[in-house]
């Protein structure tokens, strides 16, 4: 028989949307003489649904809406993830849809509730396995993060299943794919089943799903594996109840599925939400320029607006690289200088700063004028134009607060907000490799925010290699200070590291949403208290 993998980019909460998205790879997969064709998790509603779960209306009209898909179906049978209400209680479910009825309904057994997930706010949990069969085959089913422990395949090889079948809506990281597989081939060894892994695709606020589905034969061999990050049918021939071996494309280096990661998340952010382009500020620093870079490639350079805000500390040759890179990228250029309106904020808040005139000297408060000075111009041309501004910080500067609230923050989306300044780097020299568009200089220069005369990153920060290997084993993976001094890091730099970690969240929890892109982000995985007196202890 042959088996169908629909790895297909949905939209939340689109019902009618989605229902059709789904018949028209029936149509495709039926026409390619597939019996059989998988969905994601929770296809039909989108995933992550959120609290539209919460909301009576929605949950009934995913029912209806079901009921309608398996009434198109015919001659074919689907297997398909949805919410599922039953009585009071809702669930994370998957049914098999042929004939025009629902035929058999699978509940998810296993809720997570760390990380990016609280499933456990909105579904209760199954108990019993799912087998069906189809032309010989008995196949069983399970969901996502059932698939992370060993009870529920095991319970579906005890039910008499020949192949497993498990439905995904798992949020890509780096190296995550990798994770996947090392999980799929315990389940292997522990059931000696095949197994076809069905991902879905796309952005969604935050989060972005890398498809990238697969199956793997009983003996742990990769038989099958799909592009990430595209939507794709993916067919699959089974022979004896195993999967014969078809295509499995050679893996990208990790810098080509971050970028694509980034590109994707723009892509949906914007076009979901029917907004018509993006503006950002472009300074000739590396962080603009690979933001440039990004949202051209998601969205192309007609819908991409650059702007230019030079200060007196502007440097000539960050002129001359933000004109080079707006003039390769193709974008509309504007360059609009804020030296005016510096000053006449600086003349109007004189006699209002204490006793102590901003003329006395250059301070924080005059860094952060300019910065808000371009941030309000950047909304100004979003609300005459209808794009959103994108931010240009990344994941480095958020964390310790090096950025300026309603000035380099204001915006829309985040392009870079889960980006450390070092992959920066290492994704400015792969986007190059393409076909140069980010000028070698401002690669190789000293970052700097030039709002001061002379000023570079490292004059407040450490070195941008030390400040985000200790930021990864802190944020990411919540190693103690203690585990990080052993490190060898010196001591002095951690203390700072973890001090600004510490007390910018503020600031962190005004920040725009931005593509998600490490096992954690500061979005719905990062949940620190503003108000707190706890501090770590070395």
């Amino acid at each position: 028989m042959k088996l169908a993998i629909a790895q297909i980019n949905f939209v939340v909460g689109d019902l009618s949307g989605n229902i059709r998205k789904i018949l028209d790879y029936v149509d495709r997969a039926r026409n390619a003489g597939a019996a059989l064709i998988v969905f994601p998790e929770l296809a039909l509603s989108g995933y992550p649904p959120e609290d539209l779960l919460l909301r009576a209306g929605f949950r009934h009209a995913c029912a209806d809406a079901l009921s309608e898909l398996a009434g198109k179906t015919s001659n074919v049978t689907l297997l398909v993830g949805h919410p599922h209400l039953i009585g009071d209680k809702l669930y994370n479910a998957a049914s098999v849809l042929g004939d025009g009825k629902i035929l058999a309904t699978y509940l998810k057994q296993l809720l997570p509730n760390d990380g990016v997930f609280d499933e456990q706010r909105y579904f209760t949990a199954g108990s019993d396995a799912c087998v069906f069969e189809l032309e010989g085959i008995k196949f069983g089913v399970n969901i996502c993060q059932d698939i992370w422990d060993a009870v529920p395949a095991k319970c579906t090889k005890a039910a008499g299943a020949d192949v497993l079948l498990v439905l995904n809506s798992s949020p890509y990281h780096m190296r995550k794919l990798d994770l996947r597989h090392q999980i799929v081939r315990q389940r292997i060894a522990e059931t000696s089943l095949p197994l076809v892994y069905v991902n879905l695709v796309g952005g969604q606020d935050e989060l972005v799903f890398d498809g990238a589905s697969f199956a793997i034969n009983e003996k742990g061999e990769l038989t099958h594996q799909l592009d990430e990050f595209v939507e794709s049918l993916g067919l699959i021939e089974f022979q004896n109840k195993t999967p014969v071996a078809g295509e499995a494309p050679a893996s990208e280096v990790l810098e080509a599925s971050v970028y694509k990661a980034l590109c994707l998340g723009v892509k949906d952010y914007v076009d979901k939400n029917r907004i018509p382009g993006v503006l950002l500020g472009l300074s000739g620093g590396v962080d603009s320029a690979l933001t440039l870079a990004i949202a051209v490639d998601a969205l192309g350079a007609n819908r991409v607006q650059a702007v230019m805000m030079p200060s007196q500390f502007t440097a000539d040759i960050s002129l001359t690289d933000a004109r080079e890179i707006a003039e390769t990228l193709q974008v509309r250029y504007t360059e609009l200088p804020i030296g005016t309106i510096f000053g006449e904020f600086k003349g109007t808040l004189a006699t209002g700063c204490a006793g102590r005139s901003l003329s006395d000297g250059p301070d924080l408060t005059e860094e952060n004028l300019q910065a808000r000075i371009r941030g309000t111009l950047l909304m100004a041309l979003s609300n005459r134009s209808g794009s959103i501004v994108l931010t240009t910080g990344n994941k480095s500067e958020t964390a310790v607060g090096y950025c300026t609230l309603y000035g380099d923050m204001a915006g829309g989306f985040a392009v870079l907000k889960d980006v450390s300044k070092t992959m920066v780097y290492r994704l400015c020299r792969y986007r190059n490799t393409w076909g140069k568009v980010i000028p070698e200089r401002v690669i190789s220069r000293a970052p700097s925010a030039e709002l001061r005369p002379d000023q570079t990153d490292q004059d407040s920060l450490p070195p941008y290699d030390i400040l985000d290997a200790i930021m990864e084993a802190y944020v990411e993976h919540d190693i103690a200070l203690e585990e990080i001094l052993d490190m060898n890091f010196a001591e002095g730099d951690v203390r700072r590291v973890v001090q600004l970690v510490r007390q910018n969240e503020y600031k962190r929890r005004q920040s725009p949403p931005g593509v998600r892109i490490t096992p954690r982000g500061f979005g719905k995985d990062w949940r620190y208290p503003l108000t707190a007196r706890y501090q770590d202890k070395f």
